[in-house]
């Protein structure tokens, strides 16, 4: 077996980020999209957030993309561009192997370099305790719950939020500042 490789994700992994995605939307509750993107839009979905500079990368063991993990703006008004919201997807047969937590430090440390301040994690289904003990074990803190606000697979879903600050977090006022 060899070592997983994180590396930035590149438009050739994006039949298998798609069908990563495609899985979580049919069967988990970790996404509250109903209907499968396909290709297309997976790709328009990347390069905008590519273009507009943010990190995506893809876990790959074995030669075969098993998870990725992307940060995009947390909101679109000027005020939140130093924060942002974290996504971790994986292949369901690699949970509980640490791949996910890898992916999830280093889509910290490169949103650091970035000079980010905050990152926020929107968690689908307050009962994903998976998802809940990854981002507790990378620093994050329980800010609160949206009950009842998705309508999925038949049942009413929760939306956990946490937080996390990134760098020196909001000890200092960034060089681009301006209160305007």
């Amino acid at each position: 077996m060899s070592p997983l490789e994180i590396r930035f994700a590149a438009e050739a992994d994006l039949p298998f980020i798609t069908g990563i995605y495609d899985h979580a939307v049919r069967q988990g509750t970790a996404t509250f999209e109903l209907i499968p993107p396909d290709l297309a839009e997976m790709t328009r979905r990347f390069k905008a957030l590519t273009d507009g500079g943010f990190p995506y990368f893809t876990a790959v063991l074995d030669g075969r993309v098993v998870g990725y993990a992307y940060a995009g703006a947390y909101r679109p008004r000027p005020a939140y561009r130093f924060t942002v919201e974290n996504s971790v997807y994986l292949q369901p047969a690699i949970h509980r192997r640490g791949i996910g937590l890898q992916l999830l430090q280093r889509l910290i440390a490169e949103c650091e370099a970035r000079g980010y301040r905050q990152m926020i994690a929107v968690i689908g289904d307050s009962a994903n305790a998976g998802s809940i003990g990854l981002h507790t074990r990378c620093g994050f803190q329980m800010i609160g719950t949206h009950p009842n606000v998705g309508f999925k697979f038949g049942r009413w879903l929760d939306t956990v939020m946490m937080q996390r600050a990134l760098g020196e977090g909001a000890t200092t006022v960034p060089a681009d500042g301006a209160s305007s």
